[in-house]
């Protein structure tokens, strides 16, 4: 078939993975774009899951039976944890890591008839000891937008992988932070997500190690017509009292999302967390104290190696004890390469009926701040399809056409599954 003959597409970021991917996406179109690359799709993988890796090759296998003449790269922590792997697979063309994904001169020059060793493009991502801000103007498809403040982490949670595929912590300077902000307000976001892997341990590597909540409290300063700030998932024991005071601010959303893994002592221990128990439930209690309207949701794994019936009551009781409204719920799932999976493992039945019953204590407490809603009066930031999103990130429906993008004043009326029902009202 001649060159006029392919079948050519559009390029295409594929995201798989956490709002520091959707990020970092964002960064790879407009590379992809700088680079004069065509014919192209790009898969930013994750690797936190067997599920997630299992789900990103099956995706590329059949980007390829539908685009055969498409160049496909996949990058994210998959090349960059599973290398090997990915490099055995026939549909794939190049490998980049996490740190060549984000530059332009990465993707220059990609043609198929290159070397096997030039198809791989993964570095040591330890020896990466600087994240830059990467200016972005906007986030498609998205109606809030995410900035990278941190990458990477230097805890060992015998569970995690990650780190092997993020490297060490380093934070992004503030100044560039705000600038990035500054550009996204500007050109009409209402809302920011601050991102990374720890972002709790922001601040660690940059001269007079500011921590979290100074870079929160200087963007609340520095950016006044930025309606809402929102922080991803947070690390409860590594939050400093800047972050606790910038808690008061209306514009920092009343919604945190908490790394807590497990409600047992043995079990964090065993986990190689840095908390206890009653460290996360007296938290809860602090961001009360000067948040009392706060909506919390965690991270919980079910069937974690060793974890007996009682050590798992601990973490079904840890949902009201820390008065928790959103689960993320993760049937364990034994990574290659770390401590965990060296571990006594539990029988994969009795995992996932632990995990199936974290999820219906999820759903109860979820359904408990659903009925509360009913009668009160949110701010909306509109998506799409008059979906969107309160100030407590529960998902809403308008019954009114309403712009994506703006913030609306709504009655909350009633629910429907798990998303609440609203109209708008002056």
């Amino acid at each position: 078939m001649s060159q006029n003959q392919k079948n050519f597409i559009e390029n295409q970021v594929v995201t798989f993975g956490c709002r520091l991917n959707t990020y970092e996406s964002e960064v790879i179109k407009d590379n992809l774009d700088r680079s004069g690359m065509d014919n192209s799709i790009v898969f930013n993988t994750c690797a936190v899951t067997n599920e997630a890796s299992r789900q990103a090759r099956q995706a590329i296998r059949k980007a390829r039976r539908d685009n055969p003449d498409a160049r496909i790269i996949v990058t994210g922590c998959g090349a960059q944890i599973e290398t090997e792997t990915y490099a055995a697979m026939p549909e794939v063309d190049m490998l980049l890591g996490n740190d060549e994904k984000m530059h332009a001169k990465s993707f220059m020059g990609l043609d198929f008839g290159i070397s096997k060793e030039e198809r791989l493009k993964v570095n040591d991502i330890m020896s990466v000891k600087e994240t830059a801000g990467h200016l972005i103007q906007g986030m498609s498809e998205h109606t809030r937008a995410f900035v990278q403040v941190q990458n990477g982490c230097d805890h060992r949670c015998t569970f995690c992988i990650i780190p092997f595929g993020r490297g060490v912590s380093r934070s992004v300077p503030a100044g560039e932070v705000v600038n990035q902000i500054k550009i996204l307000v500007g050109n009409g976001y209402k809302e920011v997500v601050l991102t990374g892997v720890d972002i709790t341990s922001y601040g660690g590597d940059l001269p007079g190690k500011p921590p979290l909540g100074n870079l929160v409290q200087r963007i609340l300063k520095m950016v006044p017509d930025l309606p809402r700030l929102r922080i991803s998932s947070i690390d409860s024991v590594e939050a400093d009292a800047e972050l606790m005071d910038a808690m008061s601010d209306l514009r920092l959303m009343p919604s945190l999302h908490l790394s807590l893994q497990h409600g047992d002592d043995m079990i964090l221990k065993r986990m190689k967390r840095r908390h206890l128990r009653d460290d996360a439930i007296r938290f809860c209690e602090d961001v009360r104290k000067i948040r009392p309207d706060v909506v919390l949701g965690a991270d919980i794994i079910a069937g974690f190696p060793t974890e007996t019936d009682e050590m798992f009551e601990n973490s079904l009781s840890l949902v009201d004890a820390c008065g928790l409204t959103n689960l993320h719920v993760f049937p364990f799932s034994a990574r290659k390469g770390t401590p965990a999976a060296r571990m006594p493992q539990m029988d994969g039945k009795l995992v996932k009926q632990r995990a199936e019953r974290l999820r219906q204590k999820g759903s109860a407490v979820l359904e408990r701040h659903l009925v509360a809603e009913k009668g009160e009066i949110r701010h909306i930031l509109v998506e799409k399809d008059n979906k969107g999103r309160t100030e407590y990130f529960t998902p809403v429906t308008l019954d009114n056409d309403q712009q994506a993008g703006h913030i609306v004043k709504a009655k909350i009326v009633g629910k429907a599954g798990n998303e609440l029902l609203a109209t708008a009202c002056k």
